[in-house]
């Protein structure tokens, strides 16, 4: 053996420290990391499945997009700001828009610039077979055919006010007469149509919209009108010959161009109406592509449809080009008093009426104001024979066609007759109709039925799950025969972990064998095949293993446009242990029971699934508390992973920690999991201060990872377990009336089993929650004194004030959450009123010893903002410590990353203080005066003595 040389002993000593001081130098989060911390977004797999791209996305700043080769992860193309971007249908190129540098556009708006002189996006289109990018300036949109044909479409900005006068100094070289001439006015702006690779290119002017068909073969395009000339018109473009022919010139406006499938019609709206006329009328036209022959199919005299043509109704084709739907509206209603000249605006009467008739509420009605006044009724010219059909009304105003239009029926339904419920009940019911496509004749169905009606792809069965029956239930079309699918099985195919008072949901279907051959549905764990006549027996096509191994399996498509399910290909499946939370995916057969087959099972969380749609390549994400959701490259057999994307590499500098499963019991003896998450570097024989966090069950999550971002509501666990903290998170059973003994039930035994560990300071640990986990920290905080600090953030404490309330984000009643949902009170205000006050923190008080910072914002559109004024001016009254967070114009959850990155501030120093004994910051000693609003935030660390008492 060789015996080093001094020389080499000591660079290896040398080098062995510099690693140990490397390591010693990791340093905690701060809230200056959170902007640079990056995520993957618009994630994608050529159809060739040569080439991935993502768009790699920092919190604040430029993103970019990265393209990797597949054969050669190494070889990847980058585009700063590449945003909103495809892959061409043969893989070989990608385009997309460049949007503006953030920090330029900031530099601009603090200049005042004017919005058409603000940097506007561009195009790019990398020819990834070469490597060579072209780009093109102020792009205001681009396209591409959906299914194939290699053309690309790209419809520029107008010129703003600097290029105009860069455009004029460039012709002034041009005669007196001709720079006298006043530029055209339009809405439209210049087209190129192209293929990819540019070597055929079409171009137009003042185009306002435009269009490919599915398999690019044709191409429609709109031209705005310029000045006050009436030339507008509807082109076609023959991208196979190059030829562009006119199809309809010199109307109004036209609307909705929509290509058949096949593309032998192009149907469109116009209307020789004024643009300024309040009730302009709309006629419906189709074009012929093969006879080049253009006619006015329908106007709103004809005698078939209800009202008239709507501009707002969508515009497609049956899949057999027989039949052309359009939508039609109630004809315009006027009203004297709204017709009225001579009444002044300042006169008008301006109020609301709540009627207890209403089917909804006033604040519904207003919400959904806009959607009303546009809504539409569904209809259809067969052009076959010339026949016009109303489907929709009225008194059925929902039809609902199969996704490709194929089948020669509809669904429509109606919830009228249960709508004025929907204040109290989420789950009612609405009559269920089988609309004939060919006669436009309806019958009904089912009457009252709760659920969610769907076709079969043949259309030979409705089928939908049946909340009231807790069970699958197909419709024979052709024998009108209903048949229960799942109640015989002896499984349950309901949520088996539903608790609260309403009918539990389903664990939802796989889909549908070719030919309508079988339905397969999921029970808990496992996968079934049910005979949708209900002649054959189910079979368990999983072979009850995931119920044996307490594994949820569910099926992986791996074709995004399938319609059924090919039964002789394998099954592809996800596979998750629910107690262990190990993740992977699994083979099966999609027509007998088997053992499915592992091909990867991990202690990772896997999700984004997707594979190339021309090549056996599949991408990936992959991620656990510590490993960075990046994406990886594999195929069916899930064999090899390689690494595609390798993001916030900063990591390795910072102090993260580690997360593990807990199992404990509640006060009931019920057997619960949490997550308990611990600093980097953890030592056993220490005390940590401890922050508990909740919100229902979380324990699924285990390997979630969980970027350092700031807070729109809660703690970010990131940053107080690289702060030395410890971080729990207990899951929550809950009993039907008893949602806050239900939380004390399963939350203070986790707590206490975490404690009894040794390694927790329990003198200094802190609660916090958001909503309903800010509901569950104000009931706490009045049934122990064990946390030192608690955060309540948007905390309903007055259930029985918060009951009659609305949720104006929908315009809601909120009775519903109290009598059936989160709430789980499972009755009226005055069917259970001692559970209303034996459930609502406000009337408790005066037993809170804990310090609270409640957030609770004065536009929050889910939980009313004066159950945090009640909150907080309760313990004001009681001479309590608080502090009330109100952020101006923000929602349940902060929007605004200003506001969330002060939120992130204001918590650390909240809990520093009481956790830790660090110094309080002023906003807390001093509050911040009416008068000092907007010119200082009182971070500022106050002189006092540590830990001081208020």
């Amino acid at each position: 053996m060789r015996l080093l040389s001094l020389k080499h002993f000591l660079f290896l000593s040398l080098f062995t420290l510099s690693l140990s001081v490397f390591a010693q130098q990791k340093r905690s989060l701060t809230h200056d990391d959170y902007d640079a911390w990056q995520s993957i977004g618009a994630e994608k797999i050529s159809k060739n499945g040569n080439w991935i791209g993502y768009e790699v996305n920092p919190q604040d700043g430029d993103s970019k997009l990265e393209m990797v080769s597949t054969s050669n992860t190494s070889n990847k193309y980058t585009v700063p700001r590449g945003s909103n971007w495809i892959f061409s249908h043969d893989g070989r190129f990608a385009a997309g828009k460049i949007v503006p540098q953030s920090d330029s556009v900031r530099l601009l708006k603090l200049k005042k610039t004017k919005p058409d002189d603000m940097p506007k996006d561009s195009l790019f289109i990398y020819n990834l077979e070469n490597g060579k990018i072209e780009k093109f300036a102020r792009v205001k949109s681009f396209a591409q055919p959906k299914k194939k044909g290699e053309w690309l479409a790209i419809h520029f900005e107008k010129e703003g006010h600097v290029q105009a006068a860069a455009k004029a100094e460039s012709d002034s070289s041009k005669t007196e007469s001709d720079q006298k001439e006043k530029p055209k006015k339009s809405d439209g702006t210049k087209l190129l149509v192209r293929n990819f690779e540019g070597s055929k290119k079409f171009e137009y002017s003042r185009v306002k919209t435009y269009g490919f068909s599915e398999n690019g073969d044709y191409f429609f395009y709109v031209k705005a009108q310029e000045d006050t000339l009436k030339n507008t018109g509807i082109f076609l473009l023959n991208l196979k010959t190059g030829v562009s022919k006119i199809i309809d010139v010199q109307k109004t406006d036209y609307l909705s161009p929509s290509f058949s499938s096949n593309n032998k019609y192009l149907a469109y709206l116009t209307t020789e109406d004024s643009a300024k006329s309040k009730k302009p009328y709309y006629d419906l036209y189709l074009y012929d592509t093969e006879k080049e022959t253009n006619r006015k199919l329908l106007s709103n005299n004809h005698e078939a449809i209800e009202g008239m043509i709507s501009k707002n109704g969508r515009i497609f084709f049956s899949k057999d080009e027989t039949r052309l739907f359009f939508g039609t509206a109630p004809d315009y209603r006027t009203f004297a008093y709204e017709e009225d000249t001579t009444i002044l605006d300042e006169d008008r009467v301006s109020l609301d009426i709540w009627g207890w008739q209403d089917a909804e509420i006033q604040p519904m009605q207003l919400r959904n104001k806009s959607r009303e006044e546009n809504r539409t009724y569904l209809a259809a010219y067969d052009l076959r024979n010339g026949n016009v059909m109303q489907l929709g009304d009225e008194k059925v105003p929902e039809i609902s066609v199969d996704r490709n239009a194929k089948n020669k029926i509809a669904i429509g339904t109606d919830d009228r007759p249960y709508r004025r419920n929907y204040s109290w009940d989420i789950q009612i019911g609405k009559d269920i109709y089988i609309v004939n496509l060919e006669n436009g004749h309806r019958y009904m169905m089912k009457e009252n039925l709760v659920g969610n009606p769907q076709l079969s792809p043949e259309g030979k069965f409705v089928y939908w799950y049946s909340y009231k029956d807790s069970s699958w239930v197909t419709f024979d079309v052709a024998t009108r025969k209903t048949k229960n699918l799942t109640k015989n099985i002896g499984v349950n195919f309901y949520n088996e972990q539903h608790d609260s008072p309403s009918m539990p949901s389903s664990y939802g279907s796989a889909g549908w064998l070719k030919g309508d051959a079988g339905f397969l549905v999921y029970d808990k764990y496992d996968i079934w095949k049910v005979d949708p006549t209900g002649t054959m027996a189910p079979v368990n096509l999983t072979s009850g293993e995931g119920r044996k191994g307490n594994i949820v399996f569910r099926r992986q498509k791996t074709d995004s446009e399938e319609e059924a399910i090919d039964p002789e290909k394998a099954m592809m499946l996800s596979g998750f242990h629910e107690l262990k939370k190990k993740d992977g995916f699994f083979t099966a057969s999609h027509q007998e029971a088997s053992l499915p087959r592992e091909l990867l099972f991990s202690d990772h969380r896997y999700f984004g699934f997707a594979k190339a749609k021309n090549a056996d390549k599949v991408i990936v994400r992959r991620s656990t508390f510590k490993e960075n959701p990046d994406i990886y490259l594999t195929d069916l057999s899930f064999q090899n992973l390689a690494k595609v994307s390798e993001l916030n590499p900063q990591q390795a500098r910072i102090k993260w920690g580690s997360v593990e499963l807990i199992d404990y019991m509640a006060n009931d003896g019920t057997p619960l999991q949490g997550l308990l998450y611990k600093p980097e570097n953890f030592d056993k024989n220490k005390k940590y201060p401890m922050m508990v966090y909740f919100y229902e069950r979380n324990s699924d999550g285990l390997h979630i990872y969980r970027p350092p971002v700031p807070s729109a509501s809660i703690i970010n666990i990131p940053f107080f377990v690289s702060n030395d903290y410890l971080v729990f998170v207990p899951d929550i059973k809950y009993e039907l009336g008893l949602p806050g003994p239900s939380a004390f039930n399963c939350i203070i035994p986790g707590v206490q089993y975490v404690v009894s560990k040794g390694f927790v300071d329990a003198k200094n640990m802190a609660i916090q929650g958001q909503s309903w986990g800010g509901y569950q920290v104000a009931h706490l905080i009045t049934r122990t004194n064990m946390f030192k600090a608690a955060g309540a953030g948007a905390p309903v404490v007055n259930m029985t004030s918060a009951y009659g309330g609305i949720r104006w984000g929908t315009g809601m009643s909120r009775m519903f959450q109290y009598e059936q949902t989160q709430s789980r009170i499972g009755g009226t205000l005055w069917e259970k009123p001692m559970y209303y006050l034996q459930n609502s923190p406000l009337f408790y008080m005066d037993r809170v010893e804990t310090p609270v910072l409640i957030m609770h914002n004065d536009e929050d559109g889910a939980v009313p903002w004066y159950q945090g004024i009640e909150m907080f001016m309760a313990l004001k009254r009681l001479n309590k410590p608080a502090w009330l967070l109100q952020y101006n114009g923000e929602d349940h959850n902060l929007r605004l990353r200003k506001n969330r990155k002060d939120l992130s501030i204001r918590l650390s120093q909240f809990f520093d203080h009481y956790l830790k004994g660090a110094p309080a910051p002023l906003w807390m000693t001093e509050g911040l005066p009416a008068v000092e609003k907007g010119r200082t935030l009182k971070y500022e660390l106050s002189e006092e003595e540590e830990g001081m008492d208020y």
